[in-house]
């Protein structure tokens, strides 16, 4: 894995757009403070949220959750124009849930509506509820997770939701991806230095 496991370092990662930083360093992590919550995601959550079990705590709202990650494959496929950032968290106030199976559904949700693509709507009634039963099913409280370690499992991708704010003070910017570079805050400082320096453009 990319990082040191969770028990050795006490931290979480997440992802945001570059253009967020500023706000996130200032002013810290809520729930619905991208703009892309409401236009990308909220009613998708709301739809897993639909099927959540009874067994499920109260306060697992997908739609109130930030999300993070625990690790990322060496491999991983970074996103152009985002940071990187380990998060301090409450795991009383996580939840874990395997984001491999809540992707499976994310094209047929989004697709439904649109024209020639009306099958969509019989997939999710079908294989969707399926899979989201099993999303639920194979979901579990952070502290739970510690002790089964589902997040090691093969094919269980550990998605972790945080309820609570994240404050400034309990986040650390670690990495700035580009179109071609992932540097640390440090190295692009240095990058932009050596840029003006040598008069590079």
């Amino acid at each position: 894995m990319l990082f040191p496991d969770y028990e050795q370092t006490g931290v979480v990662y997440h992802v945001a757009p570059i253009t967020d930083l500023d706000k996130i360093l200032l002013e810290g992590i809520s729930y619905n403070d991208k703009n892309t919550y409401k236009s990308k995601y909220l009613n998708f959550h709301k739809y897993i949220d639909s099927c959540r079990p009874k067994n499920v705590p109260n306060w697992v709202i997908r739609e109130k959750a930030i999300y993070a990650s625990l690790n990322f494959a060496i491999s991983h496929c970074w996103h152009s124009h985002t940071v990187i950032m380990s998060l301090q968290i409450n795991p009383d106030k996580c939840w874990i849930a395997n984001e491999n199976l809540a992707n499976e559904i994310y094209e047929p949700f989004i697709l439904k509506d649109i024209e020639g693509y009306e099958h969509a709507h019989n997939y999710l009634e079908t294989v969707g509820e399926d899979t989201l039963e099993l999303y639920w099913k194979t979901s579990l409280s952070f502290n739970d997770n510690l002790k089964k370690r589902k997040d090691i499992i093969e094919g269980y991708d550990a998605e972790v939701l945080i309820f609570h704010k994240v404050l400034p003070k309990d986040i650390k910017l670690l990495s700035i991806v580009s179109d071609h570079k992932i540097m640390t805050p440090n190295e692009w400082k240095e990058f932009f230095k050596g840029g003006l320096i040598n008069g590079n453009r």
